[in-house]
């Protein structure tokens, strides 16, 4: 049995990884949308519900360093699993103010059925499910310590699902940058390997490297080209100035969190 309190730990790194996400997201996207508390609170509390799912699924040695430190990446990556799922396949919203569609887009065009959307989204989900399966099952396999080649590998492979999916959806508009492709893949193999110190399950390196690219792809194109619209707000108005003095504020909060992080990885190592 899961002790209360683990889980309550749990919950509140999903909760420190949720307020990380909703943080970029509303410092990029608020300037054209506004900034509304639903939508910020959101992340922060999808991220504490996978982190506690994940605890308990998984009964990480919490609270040890390096499960601290594996429990953020994978929270990370479903909480952003979950909402960019949803995003894209069924959620319906007027694509007009995007440069680059958030919905399934075929060549860049939305796909406006909302039938075949919700179709082909059970089919990512079974596809990527079906993937992740496939790593998990290299744990069975291994009877010994997991191979730092190995790590790699599955971080590489997720990496590139991560590459493909977003070449789908910015290509059509912004065109194939190669080094940008390849950004994913060689952050999840960096993380992989990292995550194969603290955790021997395949699946774990891999998810959780999931979730640290996306974390630091997204600190880097928010706040070291701040003043470069995201793309898919590309060539769109800033409809909220006063937005750009108020994300101000977020910022101590994100740094604090990447603090920690850091923090844990040290002790851990």
């Amino acid at each position: 049995m899961q002790s209360s309190a683990t889980l309550v730990i749990a919950a509140g790194v999903g909760l420190l990884s949720g307020t990380h996400t909703a943080i970029w997201g509303m410092y990029k996207d608020a300037v054209h949308e506004g900034f509304t508390v639903r939508t910020f609170v959101r992340s922060i509390v999808i991220g504490a519900v996978v982190a506690a799912l994940v605890q308990a699924l998984f009964r990480l040695p919490i609270p040890t360093p390096g499960a601290l430190v594996l429990l953020f990446g994978l929270a990370y990556a479903g909480e952003r699993a979950v909402v960019e799922i949803w995003k894209t396949f069924f959620r319906d919203e007027d694509q007009s103010k995007y440069f680059i569609p958030m919905q399934f887009a075929i060549g860049g065009v939305p796909v406006k059925s909302r039938a075949t959307r919700w179709l082909v989204g059970v089919g990512y989900i079974i596809a990527v499910s079906a993937a992740l399966y496939g790593i998990s099952r290299l744990d069975f396999a291994r009877d010994n310590p997991p191979s730092l080649v190995t790590a790699a590998l599955v971080g590489f492979a997720v990496g590139i699902v991560i590459a493909i999916g977003g070449g789908w959806k910015d290509a059509p508009k912004e065109g194939f940058d190669l080094l940008k492709f390849f950004r994913s893949p060689a952050l999840t193999v960096l993380y992989s390997v990292m995550l194969s110190l603290f955790t021997d399950s395949y699946l774990l390196m891999a998810c959780g490297a999931i979730g640290y690219e996306r974390a630091t792809a997204e600190t880097y194109k928010t706040f070291f080209f701040p003043s470069k619209p995201r793309g898919k707000f590309s060539g769109k108005p800033i409809l909220h100035p006063h937005m750009l003095h108020r994300r101000q504020y977020f910022i101590p909060v994100y740094v604090a969190i990447w603090a920690a992080v850091l923090v844990c990885i040290t002790a851990a190592l």
